[in-house]
């Protein structure tokens, strides 16, 4: 009698997944900081920000059709992020049964917090996205929804009167502050810096890194809401 055994696929064990969502995440921390430089042409004006629209419209042109580029990145940001939700659901509920019992008096650790803190920032970006592509993206939600004049949208968008929506965008912004210093500290952990004094480096890098990331995507809106970009 022969037995068979199968075998996990490596990328399916707890260390592939752990590399699936190392990969997705810097894909995805890259086109954070492209997006936000992006987004700090606003101060340029609308001339050149718009100049700016165009040309990723234009992107790749005439070998890919308009907006072509954009659609390939769309597509690709989404199986990242996906990827990445993915993998990290895996990775959770593997450790939850592998702890099968809770302790009733077991004392709290930080590690419980910035899970917490993971889980409820991932929900609250996920929505964020979703309506920020039916807003700026499609025009759904834009008071204007002209892709012909995307400084005019954001204007419109992050207006004194929608002031519901800057504060909704703050939440969302900060709460990817928080899942980008856990991410990167632990990152930066796992290459290496796991002495007390490469953990005080790691935290410090990781903090700077989303502390600057918040205020370059923040900047925008409080400057529309201000009356300092119209």
């Amino acid at each position: 009698m022969v037995v068979t055994t199968r075998t996990r696929s490596p990328i399916r064990s707890n260390v592939g997944l752990k590399a699936v969502m190392a990969v997705t995440g810097i894909l995805l921390v890259l086109f954070l900081i492209a997006h936000m430089l992006g987004n700090l042409k606003v101060f340029t004006g609308a001339m050149s920000f718009n100049h700016y629209a165009e040309w990723l419209r234009e992107l790749g042109a005439p070998l890919l059709p308009s907006a072509g580029f954009l659609w390939i990145q769309r597509v690709g940001l989404l199986a990242a992020v996906l990827l990445h939700i993915g993998a990290a659901t895996v990775l959770a509920l593997r450790a939850r049964a592998a702890r099968p019992v809770r302790y009733a008096h077991r004392k709290k650790v930080r590690g419980s917090y910035a899970a917490r803190t993971m889980r409820w920032g991932g929900v609250i970006i996920l929505l964020f996205v979703v309506y920020h592509i039916l807003d700026l993206t499609t025009g759904t939600l834009n008071p204007i929804g002209d892709p012909s004049r995307p400084y005019a949208n954001v204007v419109a968008d992050f207006a004194p009167a929608r002031w519901y929506v800057t504060l909704f965008y703050t939440l969302a912004i900060v709460a990817l502050g928080f899942h980008l210093r856990h991410g990167v500290f632990s990152a930066l952990r796992s290459l290496g810096q796991q002495t007390p004094r490469g953990e005080q480096r790691a935290r410090a890098v990781a903090l700077v890194f989303a502390v600057a990331l918040c205020a370059g995507y923040l900047l925008v809106p409080f400057a529309v809401l201000t009356g300092l970009v119209s």
